[in-house]
Formats: structure tokens, C-alpha cells, sequence
């Protein structure tokens, strides 16, 4: 990372803070803060993360659409590393391979936007909600008025979380590595640190890149180009070749296995035309990136009511069809990306469900699979990889 690409020069429009001398005052003290995570922590899944690449391992990464500050606890911690768990074990299972637990639990408080504003309740236009470490899910003027102190309280309740997986894991649970989408440098940037000469982000093990912010040359590239942390890429169905090579070249100059990962995001019907012309541009390059197949964000549509569903079919078809791609070009299938619960939900819909009842939709932006959905989304997978 360029010692030049620091917080006070790179604006966060994906905030919309309204006072920037408040932001500074926050990236002050995130500066005095200790990092989330060590930086060994971030090598051992780098290294695990290399044996995916080489194909022999896999990769079960999920969470929340966005984490809520309200649900933190060690009940919902504990619940949420044993739903990662069990899928694990399940791709264990199912594929004889050793698999990494990596939750978006713990910083995955924040979310990318299309619109900055909605409507609200009585017909005004209110700011969109962006995550609780941005502003809150009530839909008033006030609540929705970005706020940069909450950062300090993302910060404190990562903490939280870090602190009841390491009690999970003490206890005989299986390690579950944290991870979020590097969306607010705001956020990210006072959380650096340089420990043994090696840069690292400090905020979570592995941090990824939005399908809106993978410009190559841009400023989310910068912030996390020359870190040790293993990031991600989330690539869309228009992403060219040229794009993948730019963001290798950026993000992994020396190809250091295990240290990129690709979150593919097509659609069902866009993987095939798709997926071959990128894994062929990889090929080319010679890199060995993680492939991991994110089945939930290219199959969102609104439901009758108006809210944002998932149906479970297209899911399934997305993760079957991009296995199938990896496998006939000779690539391994490292994974996959889950946005899911453990709570009984109704948010993704199912082939005999009627998509306007949805008794239990509680997800603060997109639908999440419930237990059962997640479970047929990983033997979806090991059918196909094993």
C-alpha cells in the first residue's frame, strides 16, 4: 500500500458522512486501538487457503447480509460458529477434503449501495440504509443521518465477537476466521498495522472487495494491495479478462498461494457464458486463485410485495453450474459464499413456497438461507466436487 493512500485522503462516498472533521476525530482513535486480529492468525488462513488453490482443501465462508450492533452476543456468536461448523463438516463429509471455516461475522457492518436514497414510510425520500456502522435500519431523517461515531462502536463490538469465537474455539469448536467486505477505508485504514516488517489489516483475517469497488486502479485496489492478509475479489458477470488480470496484478504480484481468492457472483443463467472466458484469462496469467462460488448475489429479484427474495432453485443451478465450469476447464471448486442464518427465516424462497407470505423476514437488507436451505446449498456443492 502506497505510504501516500492514507484515511485523510480518501473520502468515503460510501458513507456520505456530512462532517468530515467528525470522521477525523473517529480515525484518531481507531488508530489507537488494538488490531482485531494477529497477524499470524491472518498467515495460518493464508496457508490454508493455499492448499484450496492446490486442490486439497475447500472453503465454507457465510454470515449475515449485514451484522446488526443489537444481535451481538455469545448466544448468537456460539449459534452462528456452529451453523459454519456444521456446513464444514458437511463439505468434510461430502468431499473427503479438509475445509476452512471463514464467517462474515465481525466487521461485516457495513454495505454498498445502488441508490442513496428510498422512500420512506409517508412517501419522503430518506438516506438509504448502509450498515450499522454507517447509520440505522429505522426509517426516520435522524436514524438514517450517517454517523461516524459508530464506527468506534463497529470496532468495539468486533471485538466482542473475536473474543466469544476464541472462547468457541478454546472450547473445542472448530476455528472460524472472520472476514467482511472492505468497504469503509475510513474504517480499514487506521486499523493497519506493520508487524515483523509485513503489513496487515487489522479489522478481520480476510477482507474482500465489492463487485462495485474492484476497480483495478482505484482506491479500495490501493488499501489493500501490498497487505499479507488473503483478500478476495467479488467479480460480477461483467467482468472482462483484462479486469482480472489488472486486479492479479495489483493485488498479487509475487502469486503468493493462497493470498487471492475470486467470489464469483453471475446469476444461474450467466455462469456458462461467463466463467469460462475469466478462468482462461487466469490460466493465461498464471495465477491459482481460490474460486469460490457465491450463488446468492446474482439471484436477487423482488418479490410481489416488494421485497427482495432469493429462490432457492436459482441458487442451487448457480452453485451446480459453476462447479461444473471449474471442474471440465480443469479448475478446482475452492468453495463456497453464503449469505445465511441460523434463525428459521423465510427470506430466500423455496419451490413450494408462495413468495408473497413470508412470515419471517428479519434480515436488515438482503435475504439470508435458513439452516435447511444452507444444508441443500452444500450438498448442492460436494455432489458436484466431491
Amino acid at each position: 500500500m502506497s505510504a501516500l493512500f492514507t484515511a485523510e485522503t480518501a473520502p468515503a462516498p460510501e458513507a456520505g458522512w456530512p462532517d468530515r472533521s467528525a470522521v477525523d476525530q473517529v480515525i484518531a482513535r481507531l488508530r489507537e486501538q488494538p488490531p482485531l486480529v494477529a497477524l499470524e492468525d491472518c498467515l495460518d488462513l493464508r496457508r490454508r487457503l493455499a492448499e484450496v488453490a492446490a486442490g486439497r482443501a475447500h472453503l465454507i465462508q457465510g454470515g449475515d447480509c449485514a451484522e446488526l450492533f443489537a444481535e451481538v452476543s455469545a448466544h448468537t456468536v456460539r449459534r452462528k460458529a456452529a451453523q459454519l461448523g456444521e456446513l464444514a463438516d458437511l463439505v468434510e463429509s461430502g468431499t473427503g477434503r479438509e475445509t476452512a471455516a471463514v464467517g462474515r461475522i465481525a466487521g461485516q457492518f457495513a454495505k454498498p449501495r445502488s441508490q442513496p436514497f428510498e422512500p420512506g414510510p409517508y412517501g419522503e425520500s430518506l438516506p438509504v440504509y448502509r450498515g450499522d456502522a454507517v447509520n440505522d435500519t429505522r426509517p426516520t431523517a435522524e436514524a438514517r443521518t450517517p454517523d461516524p461515531q459508530r464506527l468506534l462502536t463497529a470496532h468495539r463490538l468486533s471485538a466482542e465477537v473475536h473474543r466469544h469465537l476464541d472462547a468457541e474455539r478454546t472450547a473445542g469448536g472448530r476455528p472460524v476466521f472472520t472476514s467482511h467486505e472492505a468497504l469503509l477505508l475510513d474504517y480499514e485504514l487506521p486499523l493497519t498495522r506493520t508487524d515483523g516488517g509485513q503489513l496487515h489489516l487489522g479489522s478481520a483475517h480476510l477482507l474482500w472487495i465489492g463487485e462495485r469497488t474492484r476497480d483495478p486502479a482505484g482506491r479500495h485496489v490501493a488499501a489493500l494491495a501490498g497487505t499479507a492478509n488473503p483478500v478476495a475479489v467479488k467479480l460480477g458477470p461483467t467482468t472482462t479478462a483484462a479486469d482480472l488480470t489488472a486486479l492479479a496484478a495489483a493485488l498479487d504480484p509475487e502469486r503468493i498461494p493462497g493470498r487471492l481468492s475470486f467470489i464469483l457472483r453471475f446469476g444461474a443463467d450467466l455462469v456458462e457464458p461467463v466463467l469460462p472466458r475469466l478462468v482462461r484469462a487466469a490460466t493465461e496469467a498464471g495465477l491459482q486463485p481460490v474460486w469460490i462460488c457465491d450463488p446468492m448475489h446474482g439471484n436477487t429479484e423482488r418479490s410481489p410485495a416488494g421485497r427482495k427474495i432469493r429462490r432457492t432453485d436459482a441458487v442451487l443451478a448457480e452453485i451446480r453450474a459453476c462447479v461444473r465450469v471449474l471442474r471440465r476447464l480443469g479448475q478446482h471448486p475452492g468453495g463456497l459464499h453464503l449469505e445465511l442464518t441460523p434463525d428459521d427465516v423465510t427470506e430466500c424462497v423455496g419451490p413450494r413456497q408462495d413468495p408473497a407470505v413470508q412470515p419471517r423476514y428479519w434480515t436488515a437488507c438482503d435475504p439470508r438461507l435458513n439452516p435447511e436451505q444452507a444444508r441443500l446449498a452444500v450438498t448442492a456443492f460436494t455432489e458436484e466436487a466431491g
